[in-house]
């Protein structure tokens, strides 16, 4: 029987106020990379749900990766692409070296590591799991570094097609002002959500081989541009319409050779390791 592919594609230019402390976390060009996204998955062969903004919340987020776990059988793939801010809650359960949490920012409350590492238990032994995060993923950085997370403190950060507007790209990062607001008015909340497994014992429970591309190091921050992100842009780049056709470490290479020393992609594998998986050309169903 062939394999199936499932996608779930995410992407938020605003979040809401009422539980972000009153920020909005503006951005201009996530929803675009959500829709770029969902092309190059339905030129492959996969069946795909966008969630855009105000439709990207805690629940449906949730739900439509707990349809992908239930619904795909082995040899079967989920890809899972987000674009939006990364964000921190405290780590309660001094899981994490650095005492925090990193978070993606959906619409109405943030998604912990820990919840999607649960997320990844729940699929079938042998199935394969692509995430693409552009984002920022700062949960090693120091409290000084996190200063970067501030529009005043992102004018070293240029991308390269930003030199022609002058503006400077806001980095796709909670600032730590924000982040700290949210948690104190959602605290209860927060602290409830980390009681499953960490998110290092997950990924030994975990049946299914797990890649992630990510945007940035841990200790970077990962930018918006005014059509892609920067991150998204440099990978349609490199995927150039399907005409790339290596496996997913030169995909990487490829995507790193392309960016910038101050934003640098990473790539991890946990789960099940799989040399068929490694061996693959992206996107492959």
């Amino acid at each position: 029987m062939a394999a199936r592919g499932y996608a779930l594609h995410i992407g938020l230019n605003s979040v809401d106020p009422a539980h972000y402390g009153g920020w909005p976390g503006d951005l201009a060009a996530c929803e675009a990379d959500a829709e770029d996204m969902q092309h190059i998955g339905a030129s492959q062969g996969f069946e795909s749900v966008r969630l855009l903004t105000k439709d990207a919340t805690r629940a449906k987020v949730r739900a439509a990766i707990e349809n992908a776990a239930a619904t795909l059988k082995a040899g079967d793939i989920f890809l899972l692409t987000y674009s939006g801010h990364g964000g921190q809650v405290p780590d309660i359960d001094d899981a994490e070296p650095d005492g925090l949490d990193e978070t993606w920012c959906l619409y109405d409350g943030q998604l912990l590591d820990d919840e999607l590492g649960a997320l990844w238990c729940k699929f079938p032994a042998d199935a394969r799991i692509f995430v693409l995060s552009d984002s920022c993923h700062s949960g090693t950085a120091t409290r000084a570094f996190l200063a970067l997370a501030s529009h005043e403190g992102t004018r070293a950060l240029v991308a390269p097609d930003s030199a022609t507007t002058g503006t400077p790209p806001r980095p796709r990062a909670l600032p730590m002002d924000v982040a700290l607001r949210t948690y104190r008015q959602n605290r209860a909340f927060y602290d409830k959500l980390q009681g499953g497994p960490t998110a290092d014992e997950a990924a030994k429970e975990t049946r299914a081989t797990v890649r992630l591309i990510s945007g940035c190091q841990d200790n970077q921050v990962s930018l918006d541009g005014a059509f892609n992100g920067l991150f998204t842009g440099t990978l349609l780049r490199v995927w150039k319409e399907g005409a790339f056709k290596g496996p997913y470490a030169d995909f990487h290479k490829d995507i790193v050779q392309r960016m910038p020393p101050t934003q640098t992609p990473n790539h991890s594998v946990i789960g099940v390791p799989s040399a068929a998986f490694d061996a693959q050309r992206p996107f492959t169903v």
